[in-house]
C-alpha cells in the first residue's frame, strides 16, 4: 500500500518517471512569474535564483524564459538526468531542500516548485534564509489541480479514496515566522482524455503502485473521463498557488 511508503520515498519515486513528468506535467503561465516579481517586490530579469527540487526543470525554463539566471537543485538521479537532457546549459547541483549546498547570501532568489511539501520546514526555511542576500525573496509554488471543477472533486475523491489523503492535491500549509504574501491563479489547458491519464500517471502515489493497480485504476479512470467528455477531450483546469516571504536586513532583526 501507498500509505506505507515514506513521504522521502515517493518524492524519488518521481526519478522512474521523469520522461513522462516532462512530458505530461503542465508548465508555469506567465501570471505565475509575474506574481513572484509582484509579491516579492523583484525583477526576474537578471536574478540568480536557485529552483530546488527543481524535478525536469519545469519552473526553471519559465524562470530562465523572463531574464533569470538559474541553478536547479535537485536530489533524485532520475529527475536530475532528465533536467540535463532539458536544460543542458543550466547549472545543476545535487542536494536536497533541507541543506542547500550553495553559498551564504549568493541568491536573489529561491524557489520551491512544486516540492515545498517534500521538506522538513524546520530545516528548509533556515537553509534557504541562509543563501538568500539580505532582503532576498523565498517563493513557494504550486500547481494543482482545480477541486472547485465538479469533474476534478470528483476524480479527486476517487484517488482519495483508493491512495489516501494528500496524494494528489498539495499540501500547502505555509512555515510559520515568516511574513507571506500569497495568491491563487485559475489557469486550464486543452488535453486529449488519454494525455490526462498519463499526466495522472506520473503522480508520485500512482508511481509507487504494482503496474497492474496503476493499469486498472488508470483504466476505470478513462470510463469516468469519457462520461463526461465523450468527444475524448477536455480542459484541464489548476490553482496555482504563489507564496513569497523576503529575507529580513539585518537592521531589520535587530
Amino acid at each position: 500500500m501507498t500509505d506505507e511508503i515514506p513521504a522521502g520515498g515517493r518524492a524519488l519515486a518521481f526519478g522512474r518517471a521523469a520522461r513522462a513528468y516532462a512530458a505530461y506535467r503542465p508548465g508555469y503561465p506567465a501570471a505565475v512569474l509575474d506574481a513572484v516579481e509582484e509579491l516579492g517586490g523583484l525583477r526576474l530579469a537578471g536574478a540568480l535564483v536557485a529552483d530546488v527540487g527543481t524535478g525536469t526543470g519545469l519552473a526553471a525554463r519559465a524562470l530562465r524564459g523572463r531574464g533569470a539566471r538559474v541553478i536547479g537543485v535537485e536530489p533524485g538521479d532520475g529527475m536530475a538526468a532528465q533536467f540535463r537532457r532539458e536544460l543542458p546549459d543550466v547549472p545543476l547541483v545535487r542536494g536536497d531542500g533541507n541543506r542547500l549546498p550553495l553559498a551564504d547570501g549568493s541568491l536573489d532568489l529561491v524557489t520551491y516548485a512544486q516540492s515545498w511539501h517534500w521538506t522538513d520546514p524546520a530545516r528548509a526555511v533556515p537553509s534557504a534564509l541562509r543563501v538568500l542576500r539580505p532582503g532576498g525573496a523565498l517563493a513557494l509554488l504550486w500547481n494543482d489541480p482545480d477541486p472547485s471543477v465538479a469533474w476534478v472533486a470528483e476524480q479527486q475523491a476517487r484517488i482519495v479514496a483508493r491512495l489516501g489523503e494528500g496524494t494528489y492535491v498539495s499540501d500547502r500549509t505555509l512555515p510559520s515566522g515568516l511574513s507571506w504574501r500569497s495568491r491563487e491563479l485559475r489557469w486550464s489547458r486543452p488535453v486529449t482524455v488519454g494525455f490526462h491519464l498519463a499526466k495522472l500517471a506520473t503522480h508520485s502515489a500512482f508511481i509507487v503502485l504494482d503496474d497492474a493497480s496503476r493499469a486498472q485504476f488508470l483504466e476505470t479512470e478513462r470510463k469516468h473521463l469519457l462520461h463526461h467528455f465523450p468527444d475524448g477531450t477536455l480542459d484541464e483546469p489548476y490553482t496555482a498557488f504563489v507564496a513569497v516571504a523576503l529575507r529580513p536586513h539585518p537592521q531589520d532583526t535587530v
